[in-house]
């Protein structure tokens, strides 16, 4: 006993490195994503029909910062800040979401293989658009109710399952609910579709299905202000409680973390952040799956540094993806499509090469 008590000091001292190495390497791997979404945005900027050069780019920034009298085009300003910022910022925003919330999902379930849709969100919000669509709604009429049917999926799987699941294993049914309304929304989608004017209203209601960020405002923006930083403010308190969670039920709530709460605001605040992004871009899939495991991959398990590097990688990713969109052909591709193409792939390679990214 006393050998031992004198040996622990030392193995304590021994182990202090490694985790001072562990700690480097999470800082240096956060600091190197922030790095990337900043030369991303830097050369998004640049990018698209209308070229404008970095050079350029500086001026105009610098002399909106400082009030001094415009130099450069007229039409240059407005593409830039009525057209391209917003479009960008829209894309930054829809990545960090929906990673972001499908990191959290995936802490909340225990399961590496939720994404952001389990509860229905995206099923829902997208029968919203497709009911919005064929009753010549506007576009921020669009939004609005695909937010609004996003959230009210969500709150039914709730609903049903705390109605359903009450002497039953709370997770288990609200995962098995969440697909039963997700399966049901899906279906009204293809009832509007069956119903749609096979040469106005439904070519339209595909098109948004497959995603996109093509009339993206800066209205739009300002939209997602609200839910984004709302949203993603309660995942960033929270989300050291989620690695409570993933000890157990019984564990948890030993160490004074009421589950029933907790798992709730979480729920709510990935939906919310979900439903929003789904209402802006349409659907885009992959995103939550595919971006959470490779951010896992570089910073670890821990949920503390899991869900900044997942909002941030998720960020650049889909800015990454909408700038090929926008420039790799003549005629834009839709971003479900693309996300779809590259993150299938690299899934099945995660499979293949038996990696862990949960354990």
């Amino acid at each position: 006993m006393k050998e031992t008590a004198e040996r622990a000091p030392a193995l304590s001292a021994a182990r202090r490195p490694a985790f001072k190495a562990g700690r480097r390497r999470v800082g240096g791997a956060m600091a190197a994503l922030a790095a990337l979404l900043a030369a991303l945005l830097l050369v998004s900027l640049t990018l698209g029909r209308y070229g404008i050069p970095v050079g350029q780019l500086l001026q105009i920034f610098f002399g909106k910062l400082t009030g001094a009298e415009p130099t450069w085009p007229a039409t240059v300003e407005r593409v830039l800040f009525s057209v391209r910022l917003p479009r960008i910022l829209c894309a930054m925003m829809v990545g960090a979401a929906l990673s972001g919330s499908g990191a959290a999902y995936q802490g909340i379930f225990k399961n590496p293989m939720v994404s952001p849709d389990i509860l229905g969100a995206s099923a829902g919000a997208g029968f919203g658009a497709a009911l919005a669509i064929l009753n010549n709604f506007n576009l921020l009429g669009i939004e609005l109710t695909s937010f609004a049917f996003g959230l009210t999926a969500v709150l039914l799987t709730c609903g049903l399952s705390r109605s359903i699941g009450r002497r039953m294993n709370a997770v288990l049914v609200l995962v098995l609910t969440g697909m039963v309304v997700q399966s049901l929304f899906s279906a009204f989608t293809s009832v509007i579709k069956y119903e749609a004017d096979p040469n106005n209203k439904l070519p339209e209601i595909t098109f948004w299905l497959m995603g996109g960020l093509t009339s993206s405002t800066q209205t739009q923006v300002k939209m997602m202000l609200l839910p984004f930083f709302g949203g993603l403010t309660v995942l960033m308190l929270l989300r050291w409680k989620i690695n409570i969670l993933s000890f157990g039920e019984e564990e948890a709530r030993a160490l004074g973390v009421d589950t029933t709460r907790v798992r709730s605001a979480l729920i709510l605040s990935a939906t919310l952040l979900t439903s929003a992004s789904i209402a802006i871009s349409g659907m885009i899939g992959w995103v939550g799956l595919i971006i959470p495991h490779l951010a896992r991959l570089l910073v670890g398990p821990n949920y503390k540094t899991l869900i900044p590097a997942s909002i941030l990688l998720g960020a650049s990713f889909l800015l990454g993806v909408d700038d090929i969109a926008r420039t790799v052909m003549a005629t834009e591709i839709p971003l479900g499509i693309l996300t779809s193409i590259i993150g299938a792939p690299f899934f099945l390679y995660l499979l293949f090469q038996g990696r862990s990214t949960w354990e």
